[in-house]
């Protein structure tokens, strides 16, 4: 073994060491939020997640979970774990390309490089790769139980492989390397599709080795076929095959008669003995690349196979069973995520576009007495002429969608987006907001954690606000890395182009072309910078190409080769450097748990056997993580709001599941089925105007009475809401005896509940929690969580006992609770005794913008409300505890004051603490001040949302004069009014 050879090995691993022991100390103890409680839940039961799934990704968390050894606070530890290796993997591969690559571009090979050759080569992969490591996006998934640190594994591994095919000069050793490739490349489909992207660009390394002179048309070719490729494995294998499947299916059954399963059999059987036939044949005639074609394919779908798991596992209807895969017809909506909405690419209707008839399209099968019956069709939007149009990135109709591409392309309200507008708007929001700022995060400066938060350039690192310069995402990289990157990419234009114009299109497929294909709307849940990491590890394979740059300027200053050598590359690891130091604080997730601790705050709010609403991803899969896993208050059945409207979740609230008993619905399976009772219109018909009995109500649309329906375009009858006023009786006597109304609010207990659910169409989930408050008869508690806002509680909000996190509906209207009206005694216990914090009050634990949002604003929010009416009550000692303990376990130093807190500050002097009433009104005001100031001097920040400091300035103002705090009234009242003519001065000027 050559010199270099043993320094690669040992330098490769000591990377990923660096890169591991990195994750290691920085990953996340427990289930992060958003889609990983999910993940995490599925993996160690083997469930069914959100569309299309990721069944590989589940199958090697399942084996890792088992090394939790039966401890169940450890399994989401272990399932972090699978991200923390596969991303420290990654980054072994990525070493391993850059040196690849840099060994082409010294122009020697490796048994011929000389000390000078070594550290630069050895350097330009150590340099790419810690890079990458330590970058933003990557780093922030390498740590939490997501895909797309498995999904960066195997695309790294997948362009290793190709290029080390590349190096092989052996024709059996090189279909070795192809086979390989596939296989890989069929893993991968079960972890994220996002690794087929880089397949065109990998078809030009297979053109430029077996074409050596390659040319425009021949490169053209090789780079569609590979789009060809792609365009079969995304839509002909991974949907195509099942779907095919299931119309022999169909023919089977209702043709041919015979039992379910049948024709899947047949189509399995037939496939697979064809593709056998044609590697036989290919092998006996000697067809090298028909017959590496078709074993690519086979390994292809070997890889591929992982998704037996979804079909498999759906079957057992298992807790957590979206869109309940478990046949094959079902199983081709699940991978085609047809619950989602459909984006147009390059031809479709624009966001003003109105359809003006519907269409029957696909259908819908459901088994029943043996056969697949139809029982509905996917609706097929006619449009008016005209209202289409070429790359319509302006689409989205949902609420609050063209208010912003109002404001963001200056259209008038019903003005018609020209294609003008949609280019603007891509480059403007889809290729600057969402893509190049993501990039500029990497590899330039990122401002702060802040939702929308800006590049940070060099020359405006400090001229920012406190709270700014205080965020631990405040990371500030002289641009080193972008400029480093810049140059290597310039030295490969030079010295390999071949190469360059692979590594560019493997950039723009997985990064600007990406953008082009998911045509994002105006808004989103939370940031999408990690879709593209793709994109940003091939710019980190020009960082370190960027060190052979390097050396090349050094040359005419240094004449000693070795030393020129080092010092390029000591100069260039100062962009890792740079990396990890201003990001390991904003990285570093150890001790943080409260996004656990949220979720048993949430269930530990409920009383026991309760029902729970709760909205999506961060509402909930925190919540299934803690009780599919560590079996916390599996009493409490989950309803997703956003699910219930889906016949196959409707379903699974059928079923008993945990502790939980199967809830109580009257509307029968037909109901519900798919494609009735979607959408329910309001429609009022006079002689029910005043009111409706719900039950009557659900008892009507069960019947399918006409007395109560309209007729529909296609010639269908739909259900009506024909009243925006509903009633239901109650047992009151049987609702006293149960003692669950407080003892002063018994005499507001009626007979009859009455609300005004509005002049407001109906969904289907509405419907059904609608029956399910109706069925429920007061048996099991009911409660909506506090986080869903009150727009999804039907209109019943003077009905609702706000007893911690969450809302108890109960019969007892209380006339101008337009926000629920508080239990102090169940709250003041649930709060103060139930309710878990760890971690919140160390300064040293980092909380991102998504601790900070949601789950802190409900939480102080609840001490709040309760403070405030003990305080009305005249409890005033526990007033002051709960006070004390909202302020304790979350403070200004952990978790910054925001707009709930200076709600504190009136309370605070309430009960008489007037001197830390005084000291967070002025942390706060300070605060707001310096924000405000900022924003009125950089008149490019417009954007951002002055209202909250204007706010937290004119509250505290007015508990200032009310606590006779003159002195500090009048100064913060000049603070407010300075601010509010200055930006009013700006509007008028604007």
């Amino acid at each position: 073994m050559t010199s270099f050879r043993k320094l690669n090995i040992f330098t490769s691993w000591g990377v990923f060491a660096l890169a591991l022991g990195t994750y290691l100390l920085t990953m996340e103890r427990t289930a992060s939020f958003w889609d990983c409680g999910e993940f995490i839940a599925c993996a160690f039961k083997l469930q069914v997640p959100h569309p299309p799934g990721a069944p590989f990704f589940l199958l090697v968390g399942r084996l890792f979970s088992l090394l939790a050894l039966g401890d169940l606070t450890r399994v989401a530890y272990w399932v972090n774990m699978v991200a923390v290796l596969s991303s420290a993997f990654t980054i072994f591969f990525l070493f391993k390309t850059i040196v690849l690559l840099a060994v082409k571009l010294v122009g020697k090979k490796e048994n011929e490089l000389g000390t000078f050759e070594t550290i630069l080569v050895l350097g330009s992969g150590v340099t790419g790769a810690l890079a990458y490591a330590w970058s933003d996006s990557f780093w922030f998934s390498a740590v939490e139980a997501e895909v797309y640190g498995l999904s960066s594994f195997f695309t790294a591994i997948v362009i290793w492989s190709v290029f080390k095919w590349e190096r092989t000069e052996d024709p059996a050793a090189e279909n070795r390397w192809m086979i390989l490739t596939a296989y890989l490349i069929g893993l991968s489909i079960g972890v994220h599709l996002l690794n087929l992207v880089a397949i065109p660009a990998l078809a030009l390394i297979y053109y430029f080795k077996k074409y050596p002179k390659p040319g425009l048309l021949g490169g053209t070719i090789a780079f569609l076929t590979g789009l060809v490729i792609l365009g079969v494995i995304n839509a002909g294998i991974i949907p195509g095959l099942p779907e095919l499947a299931g119309k022999f299916e169909i023919f089977f059954v209702n043709t041919l008669g015979t039992p379910y399963n049948t024709g899947i059999v047949f189509f399995v059987l037939l496939f697979i003995g064809t593709l056998a036939c044609g590697i036989r044949y290919s092998q006996k005639a000697e067809k090298v690349l028909l017959n590496t074609a078709l074993l690519s394919l086979a390994f292809v779908l070997v890889g591929y196979s992982s998704y037996i798991l979804v079909l498999v596992r759906s079957g057992y209807n298992p807790p957590i069973n979206e869109n309940d895969p478990s046949n094959v017809l079902r199983f081709v909506s699940y991978l085609k995520r047809e619950q989602y909405e459909s984006r147009p690419l390059l031809y479709g209707p624009s966001f003003v576009s109105n359809p003006v008839s519907q269409k029957r399209g696909e259908p819908v099968y459901t088994k029943k007495d043996g056969k697949y019956v139809v029982t509905d069709y996917r609706p097929v939007y006619e449009y008016e002429p005209g209202s289409k149009m070429l790359l319509p990135r302006m689409y989205s109709s949902l609420p609050g969608h063209p208010a912003l591409y109002q404001q963001m392309t200056g259209l008038a309200e019903g003005q018609k987006p020209t294609l003008r507008h949609n280019l603007s708007y891509l480059f403007s929001h889809q290729l600057g907001h969402m893509y190049w700022r993501y990039f500029l995060w990497n590899f330039v400066g990122r401002e702060s954690d802040r939702e929308g938060a800006g590049t940070l350039l060099p020359w405006k690192a400090s001229s920012y606000p406190k709270s700014i310069l205080s965020n631990r995402a405040h990371n500030n990289f002289l641009m080193l890395p972008f400029l480093l990157g810049i140059a290597g990419l310039v030295y490969m234009y030079y010295r390999g182009r071949r190469d360059l114009l692979v590594l560019g299109f493997l950039f723009a497929l997985t990064g600007v072309a990406l953008v082009v294909y998911l045509n994002s709307p105006p808004s989103e849940p939370r940031e999408r910078d990690y879709i593209y990491v793709g994109s940003f590890y091939i710019f980190c394979m020009w960082i370190g190409v960027g060190v052979l740059a390097v050396a090349g300027m050094l040359a005419q200053m240094i004449k000693n080769s070795v030393t020129r050598a080092g010092l390029a590359v000591a100069a260039s690891l100062s962009v890792p450097v740079i990396l990890v130091s201003e990001g390991w604080d904003n990285h570093d997730r150890s001790n943080r748990y409260h996004s656990v601790d949220f979720a048993r705050n949430l269930l530990n709010s409920c009383a026991p056997n309760a029902i729970l609403f709760t909205g999506g991803d961060n509402d909930t899969f925190p919540l299934w993580y803690v009780q599919e896993v560590e079996g916390f208050r599996t009493d409490v059945r989950v309803c997703v709001q956003t699910f219930l409207g889906s016949d196959w979740y409707i379903n699974q609230l059928k079923r008993k599941m945990n502790k939980s008993d199967a809830l109580p619905l009257s509307l029968d399976t037909n109901a519900y089925a798919k494609g009735k009772n979607e959408y329910i219109p309001f429609y009022e018909i006079p002689a029910v105007k005043n009111g409706i009995n719900l039950k009557e109500y659900l008892e009507l649309i069960q019947q399918e009475n006409k007395a109560i329906q309209v007729p529909l375009t296609s010639g269908d009858m739909a259900s009506i809401l024909p009243s925006s006023n509903l009633f239901l009786p109650v047992d009151a006597a049987q609702v006293r005896a149960m003692n669950i109304v407080k003892k002063e609010l018994v005499p507001l207990l009626s007979d009859l509940m009455s609300w005004k659910i509005g002049n407001k169409d109906l969904l289907k989930g509405d419907l059904v929690m609608l029956d399910i408050i109706a069925s429920n008869n007061w048996k099991r508690p009911v409660y909506f969580s506090s986080t869903m806002g009150s727009s999804h509680n039907l209109g019943l909000q003077e009905y609702l006992q706000l007893e911690g996190y969450a809302y108890r509906l109960l019969p007892v209207r209380v006339p101008g609770a337009e926000d629920g009206y508080v239990n102090s005694d169940m709250m003041y216990d649930n709060l103060m005794h139930k309710t878990f914090w760890r971690e919140m009050d160390n300064p040293k634990v980092y909380y991102d913008d998504t601790y900070r949002g949601s789950p802190v604003i409900t939480a102080r929010l609840s001490f709040l409300r309760l403070a405030q009416q003990l305080i009305a009550e005249k409890r005033v000692d526990k007033a002051r505890q709960v006070i004390d303990k909202g302020m304790s376990v979350m403070p200004d130093d952990t978790i910054p004051f925001d707009q709930v807190s200076v709600g504190f500050v009136g309370a605070l002097f309430d009960v008489g603490e007037n001197k830390k009433a005084l000291d967070s009104a002025r942390i706060m005001a300070r605060r707001s001040d310096d924000n405000l100031t900022w924003l009125r001097e950089n008149s490019d920040q417009r954007s951002r949302d002055v209202n909250v400091d204007l706010f937290i300035l004119q509250t505290i103002v007015r508990e200032c004069r009310r606590a006779r705090q003159e002195p500090e009234a009048t100064k913060y009242e000049e603070m407010f009014k300075k601010h509010l003519i200055a930006f009013n001065m700006y509007s008028q000027e604007d």
